[in-house]
């Protein structure tokens, strides 16, 4: 899979040696230099790793991380921090933060965090995974298939994408909004509200031994949808 990260940071030259670098080792970066604007890319966009700052000119990374774990969002969070003071370390790991690394730092060593975060969250890049495995549930990736108590599943190429996308985050809640951008592929397949509940009840019908009390694809009542396992 294509490992998407966003990074909240505001300073101009850190965050271009920090794209470069992240981009060369694979990774699709995404950044904000306020914390409105990190805002607005959570609510459009899905994560497999945040890096936030500590402190922005309109808040504090904090403040991000603390929103995200309240969604119910696990989603691994790294906190840059200029300084080495126990109470900042603390302030972020107590508001759901999951590593920090000291500023001036190692490219080397970040990339390291990373990727032991992404390992345990059990989040693999494409070439290392070409299978998704949920229970009873397979997704051969390469020939894009999809495989239920060793049966295919006839799926559309819509449906299959939506799937995808839920059982890659298994366990978070994913919004909406997220779902119709992530869905959106820029060749006009739009998917409206009304067209992503049709989807969500055809792929039901199709994975769910009752469809009207799903154990699997559950609606999160004013948030979006999760996959459980």
């Amino acid at each position: 899979m294509e490992i998407k990260i966003l990074l909240l940071e505001d300073d101009s030259s850190l965050v271009d040696g920090l794209c470069y670098s992240l981009k060369k080792n694979g990774y699709q970066v995404e950044t904000a230099g306020s914390i409105k604007e990190a805002v607005e890319y959570l609510q459009k966009n899905l994560y497999n790793l945040l890096i936030l700052d500590v402190t922005l000119p309109d808040g504090t990374g904090f403040e991000i991380c603390e929103m995200v774990r309240k969604r119910k969002n696990q989603v691994p969070i790294i906190f840059l921090t200029a300084s080495d003071e126990e109470i900042n370390i603390i302030r972020g790991l107590d508001s759901g933060g999951d590593d920090y690394i000291t500023k001036p730092f190692k490219l080397g060593e970040l990339l390291s965090r990373i990727h032991a975060l992404l390992r345990r969250a059990g989040i693999k890049k494409e070439e290392e995974s070409a299978r998704l495995v949920s229970g009873d549930l397979e997704i051969d990736l390469a020939a894009s298939k999809v495989l239920l108590h060793g049966k295919k599943l006839e799926l559309t190429g819509m449906e299959y994408r939506l799937l995808c996308l839920l059982v890659r985050a298994a366990g978070n809640i994913i919004t909406r909004d997220v779902i119709l951008n992530e869905l959106w592929d820029g060749s006009g397949n739009f998917v409206d509200d009304n067209t992503l509940s049709v989807y969500i009840r055809r792929l039901r019908e199709k994975i769910e031994v009752n469809p009207s009390e799903p154990e699997h694809l559950i609606t999160v009542r004013g948030f979006g949808y999760s996959w459980k396992n």
